[in-house]
């Protein structure tokens, strides 16, 4: 019995060619199929491509690809080098500490001189700009909280209801229709986009699959949960300025209602979650496990970072001469996967 799910991805390097290789029914992995992961860029295409063949078996699995390779030991000895490198190197380009109030604060306050890709797109961006935007997003946000409620049993008493309480919003309140990742996906459609899950998985780079691996790390690694819980802080408290802005761009690139939903709901609602998540979540936890600051401080510090790599990246070639997409394969005006 074989997982129903998107379809293998094409491979970037040796390293994900050896996992798409063995996933699409060859042999078992060995000590040589992660053979050069210390080597490679760990931000790069081939290994972000492989980690995250790797860790979408814990969610939906591949077309033809058999679940049991969820627990394969060889292929969670290949992830262990793939996640050891990337984690790694995260942790080098990070400042750290553990003073989680003082981190914490500076994300409340928004650089006067700031402009991101929520501002680009608000003030001049293109429709093909903001196609390419959603699609990058695509690869997270129609899995929206799937990663964040892997800390859910890692947590106890107030932290966990707390959460939980957050979750639900995430999942829609019990309504089906108001899924985060449902609004996404409707967003998708509106633009002409192909709102199946992974259906541009070959063409978004390395730096949103960075952001994706580095949830799922956080996720799966118990010993993480801290980590887990700052990013989800950081995310939530950075939110509902971008959604503003992007809810005005949508407006103003005649997007209807029904795709700017997405951001609006995430205008009000961040801005509860972001509340919850300092004060009765990372407060509670700090109360109980006051070593996890180190790690709350590295979850948070890691998600700006891959936050801004991806940004870096976006601006960079949108504000290239001639501009450029950001895709490794440019969409049709009316792509659809």
């Amino acid at each position: 019995m074989t997982a129903q799910g998107p379809s293998l991805p094409t491979s970037r390097g040796p390293i994900s060619a050896a996992l798409v290789t063995v996933l699409s029914g060859g042999s078992p992995p060995t000590s040589s199929t992660a053979q050069g992961v210390h080597a490679t860029d760990p931000f790069g295409e081939d290994l972000q491509l492989a980690l995250h063949l790797c860790y979408e078996l814990h969610y939906r699995g591949f077309d033809g690809v058999a679940p049991e390779w969820e627990w394969d030991p060889g292929l969670l000895g290949v992830r262990r080098e793939l996640e050891d490198a990337f984690l790694t190197a995260l942790r080098g380009r990070v400042a750290g500490g553990d003073d989680v109030a003082a981190v914490l604060e500076e994300q409340l306050v928004e650089p006067v001189d700031a402009h991101g890709v929520s501002h680009h797109l608000h003030d001049r961006g293109e429709l093909w700009e903001l196609r390419e935007y959603v699609t990058h997003r695509s690869i997270y946000h129609l899995k929206e909280a799937d990663p964040h409620a892997w800390v859910i049993p890692r947590l106890r008493g107030r932290a966990k209801a707390a959460l939980v309480a957050v979750e639900y919003d995430e999942f829609g309140g019990g309504r089906p229709e108001m899924m985060h990742a449902q609004l996404f996906a409707d967003l998708m459609d509106e633009l002409g986009l192909n709102s199946s899950y992974l259906a541009y998985l070959n063409v978004v780079p390395a730096p949103m699959l960075a952001l994706v691996n580095m949830m799922s790390a956080f996720g799966l690694h118990r010993a993480l949960r801290g980590a887990l819980v700052g990013h989800f802080a950081v995310a939530e408290i950075t939110t509902p300025p971008g959604a503003q802005r992007m809810a005005d761009a949508l407006e103003r690139l005649g997007v209807g209602p029904r795709g700017s939903l997405f951001f609006t709901e995430h205008i009000e609602a961040d801005a509860v979650h972001e509340q919850v998540l300092r004060r009765d979540v990372i407060g509670d936890l700090l109360g109980t496990e006051p070593d996890l600051a180190a790690d709350i401080v590295f979850g948070i510090q890691a998600t700006n970072l891959l936050e801004e790599r991806l940004g870096d990246h976006l601006l960079g070639c949108w504000r290239s001469d001639p501009a450029r997409s950001s895709l490794r394969r440019s969409l049709a005006v009316s792509d659809s996967g």
